[in-house]
């Protein structure tokens, strides 16, 4: 009987009395029952239908497994990069395959009025870009190098104090009539910004993204007030940076709409800056979950696991948005057909070989691909099997609504 709660424990790195608990508690609120031992049992024929497919069984290590589901991968990036003719035109045109508004008009969204943006980037001058260009001043700067470029470049650019400055300075200017809705903009950014001198002195990379690269592990990226996801042009020569990029770019065209909704949903409150800076901060409650009637679920709207793997909030009952976006990105991927749609609903799906925790999430296969092994990624998975538990007992449209509805107080009471 507590064989089912074992092994998800084991996954999650929690007791099995934990989840034992947990499930008495919200079997209780629900009336669902046997929700652990469906999960598990659902993991379970995954892992078997998967290995049995690659030829594999659990008597093959964690490594052999992991490196057949690579292969799979590099085969699925030979498939995505043939006839790759730029990034960026390649990129949009399966973006409108996969459902979403034509390029050329976008996915609308409730951003900072870019006249409103300029007007506060001309209050905090960024001088590591008027430097390096020559200009005179912010507006000669957007004028000549576009909007979208500018801001995305400003990540990697300025200094880590510049941008804490203007960000805590300048937003609180902000006001509800200094947004607008228009389309989401994808920007590939010109070889040119490789060029950027780092503003700490970081010749690690020819420019001043090596900093920023080395925290986000990734090239792609985005502003969720301003409506952007920008990808910082490298080199593609390692397996698995093609389809990472891809799928990072789905995702994020599900994680700014969400963002976008709930910037709009809360302009008409009287304290809607201190809210959007909490929504782009990726506030999480740092405290203990309230211990009143029911139970509690902490919202945690980032990947905690980046920071510090033994965060003590990565083991208690919570749900990610994050993982969500990616499991709609991985849906829409599946639509690309029979060898994209092997990847979808593996998201929760894992299990041990040996001593080895082995992720059939395709972002953490993907992202340990691209290192080369050197960082196994796990975080992906875990949090999806999460979200997957509490999607079990009250559904995923339920889910979704209690986040939107309790994101910033960052936990939902039961």
């Amino acid at each position: 009987m507590l064989e089912p709660f074992n092994k998800l424990a084991k996954i999650l790195h929690i007791k099995p009395e934990a989840l034992l608990d947990l499930s008495e508690k919200i079997s209780s609120i629900t009336d669902q029952e046997k929700v652990i031992e469906r999960i598990a049992g659902e993991n379970e024929l995954l892992v078997h239908k998967i290995l049995s497919g690659l030829g594999l069984s659990k008597e093959n290590s964690a490594q052999e497994i992991r490196s057949a589901l690579q292969a799979k991968i590099i085969d699925l990036e030979k498939k995505l990069a043939s006839g790759w003719q730029g990034l960026c035109k390649t990129a949009l045109s399966l973006v409108e395959e996969l459902s979403f508004a034509k390029a050329s008009e976008g996915t609308a969204g409730f951003f900072i009025k870019r006249e409103k943006a300029v007007e506060l980037l001309g209050e905090y001058p960024p001088q590591n870009l008027l430097d390096f260009f020559g200009y005179k001043n912010v507006r000669e700067l957007v004028d000549k190098e576009s909007f979208e470029s500018v801001f995305s470049a400003l990540r990697f650019t300025q200094s880590t104090e510049w941008m804490h400055k203007f960000f805590d300075e300048a937003y609180s200017e902000l006001k509800a009539d200094d947004f607008e809705e228009r389309p989401i903009q994808i920007k590939v950014l010109e070889e040119k910004w490789l060029n950027v001198a780092d503003p700490e002195g970081v010749a690690s990379r020819p420019y001043g993204a090596s900093k920023f690269l080395e925290k986000k592990y990734h090239n792609v990226s985005h502003l969720k007030e301003f409506g952007i996801i920008f990808i910082v042009p490298l080199k593609l020569d390692t397996p698995g940076e093609t389809l990472r990029i891809f799928t990072l770019l789905l995702h994020y065209l599900n994680e700014v709409p969400f963002y976008s909704k709930l910037f709009k949903r809360f302009s008409q409150e009287p304290d809607f800056v201190d809210k959007l800076k909490s929504l782009l901060r990726g506030d999480v409650l740092e405290g203990p979950l309230p211990n009143g009637g029911g139970m509690s679920w902490r919202i945690v709207q980032r990947y905690l696991a980046k920071d510090d793997e033994n965060d003590f909030r990565l083991f208690e009952p919570h749900i990610n948005p994050e993982a969500e976006h990616w499991f709609k990105a991985q849906e829409n991927l599946a639509k690309l057909g029979p060898d994209f749609e092997f990847w979808k609903d593996l998201d929760f799906v894992g299990d041990y070989f040996g001593e080895e925790l082995v992720s059939f999430n395709l972002v953490d296969l993907v992202m340990t691909l691209v290192k080369k092994g050197e960082i196994k990624y796990l975080y992906h998975q875990q949090e999806a099997l999460w979200n997957r538990i509490f999607i079990e007992y009250l559904g995923r449209d339920r889910m979704n609504a209690l986040i939107e509805k309790n994101i910033i107080r960052g936990y939902i009471q039961l």
